[in-house]
């Protein structure tokens, strides 16, 4: 890495160390209630509708509320939650579920196998135009077999199906809502099945929940949850260390290493299963040619990223995939060398550089807005330069999921968890042609025929073995392509006070907090 860039990030943490020493730590308040607790996340959820949420801020205050068919357990488990066991057809072209008894929405409907079928109908309408509807695009027909059996046909074998029905944005809502809105409209105020209960969303500012005292499982111990939406890290950091909020999420690690000898605050390192990576606009302008997307790739040095900038909190990707994902298969990094980089632009064209549009979010993922500026800084040592184009959260997503026609960015920052830990979740829906934007989120209008084939394959292969060498395949080509500029798996890093216990720090990136309680 250039020693002007390296210099540029050590004298950024020196100066940001020295603003906190010198303004001093908040004073720490007393706790005032234990009928509350307030999480800050630093995005607010785009919707609250399955058929409308993008997002894991918006998973996280969800699932709460709206409970998705099958729970996926921090370690990887799929366990029963709404649908108690499920089974497969012998020629794999049917999945017939059982259902859990005795549960009602909050509105007091009932949910049985009808409920299943009409939410599970509205989500893969295309009226709908639900941005996860690939998520059972094998389903042909959703079937009430009795009042708690439900059956799903498919096209073709559909290996990943209960993992993909374990995602929160299959999450269950009460049909006597969909009454009250258009076709396609998205709900704001979900009736769901789950251990809290909505009360109401202030926009840009919270989102408040209410214990459900009907819930079939364990009532939660804190009888009220809110979800406030703070962008700035440090803002976060100081409403946690002023009791104005309980616990946060995405702690810069500069603050973790700070409040490490807390007596107060406890920090937690959940694993996470997200990638972050700059995705090329490989449709059009200088992305279009491969040696270009390859010579960034060398441009930036990932190691300096995750070690200066994320001090460790991370590390550098070896595939689109982090490798808790069924069917990751580790590749070499590009190595940072910026000769090379120039070589390769040489070679297509662009010896003198070129200047681009670069986006990217702020507050959506660990010092994501840092993290542009560093490869903002890189790229100009190679000729490049990279405008940054920064956005709040829902806009940034409206921006990046349209039409290959109306797209702004050159390249764009976005991070992709593979919530169902199978490789299918992670490049089916951004690689695959079927999945362009705007209806999916292959946002880098990647497009390759033999990739597409693959992908086909695997995902209705049932043998897992031949899946795990397809993905392999599949892997090694989309690391030659370079349609991103591969950054790393991201860490997290939470914190809560320290009179809290049971809080659920979930790999998916989640944070739920219905088994939480205060204590002494």
């Amino acid at each position: 890495m250039n020693k002007r860039v390296i210099g540029i990030f050590v004298s950024s943490l020196v100066l940001l160390a020295i603003v906190l020493v010198g303004c001093g730590a908040p004073e720490e308040a007393g706790r005032e209630t234990t009928d509350r607790i307030v999480v800050a996340i630093g995005a607010e959820p785009e919707a609250l509708d399955p058929i409308a949420m993008s997002s894991a801020p918006a998973a996280t205050v969800s699932e709460h509320m709206t409970q998705p068919l099958v729970y996926m357990s921090p370690t990887g488990d799929l366990l029963p939650q709404l649908a108690t066991e499920w089974e497969a057809a012998p020629d794999n072209l049917s999945w017939t579920l059982t259902l859990r008894e005795g549960v009602t929405f909050h509105d007091g409907t009932p949910f049985n196998a009808e409920a299943v079928k009409l939410n599970l109908d509205r989500f893969l309408d295309p009226d709908s135009a639900a941005p996860f509807a690939f998520l059972l695009s094998e389903v042909t027909s959703i079937d009430v077999v009795d009042e708690y059996t439900v059956r799903l046909s498919l096209d073709r074998p559909f290996a990943p199906i209960i993992s993909h029905l374990s995602h929160t944005f299959i999450g269950m809502l009460s049909p006597a809502q969909f009454d009250t809105v258009a076709a396609g409209e998205a709900i704001t105020e979900p009736i769901g099945t789950g251990p809290y209960r909505f009360v109401e969303w202030q926009r840009g500012e919270r989102i408040v929940m209410e214990a459900n005292p009907d819930f079939y499982g364990d009532a939660p111990a804190i009888p009220n949850a809110e979800f406030r939406f703070i962008t700035e890290d440090s803002a976060r950091v100081v409403a946690l260390e002023t009791g104005e909020v309980d616990a946060i999420m995405s702690l810069p690690p500069a603050e973790a290493q700070r409040l490490a000898d807390s007596e107060t605050i406890t920090i937690e390192y959940p694993s996470s299963v997200r990638v972050l990576y700059i995705g090329f606009n490989t449709s059009s302008g200088p992305f279009a040619d491969q040696r270009v997307r390859q010579a960034l790739n060398y441009a930036v040095n990932k190691d300096a990223i995750v070690n200066a900038v994320l001090q460790g909190a991370g590390q550098v990707s070896t595939a689109p995939v982090v490798p808790a994902v069924f069917g990751h298969s580790a590749q070499s990094p590009y190595s940072y060398d910026p000769d090379r980089a120039r070589e390769l632009l040489a070679e297509a064209g662009y010896a003198d550089g070129f200047e681009i549009e670069f986006y990217h979010p702020t507050g959506r993922y660990p010092l994501d807005a840092t993290i542009a500026e560093a490869v903002q800084g890189m790229l100009s040592e190679v000729g490049i330069t990279a405008n940054l184009q920064t956005l709040e959260w829902s806009s940034y997503l409206a921006t990046m999921r349209v039409a290959e026609e109306d797209a702004l960015q050159d390249m764009h920052m976005f991070g992709w968890g593979t919530v169902t830990l199978d490789a299918d979740y992670g490049l089916y829906a951004l690689f695959h042609s079927s999945v362009i934007a705007p209806d999916g989120w292959n946002t880098t209008y990647y497009a390759n025929d033999t990739v597409d084939a693959i992908l086909d394959e695997a995902r209705a292969n049932p043998n897992r073995a031949e899946r795990a060498a397809l993905y392999e395949e599949v892997i090694a080509t989309l690391w030659e392509d370079a349609p991103w500029l591969y950054l790393h798996d991201v860490g997290q890093i939470n914190a809560f006070s320290s009179d809290i216990s049971g809080l659920i720090h979930h790999p998916l990136e989640n944070l739920f907090v219905w088994n939480a309680e205060f204590v002494q």
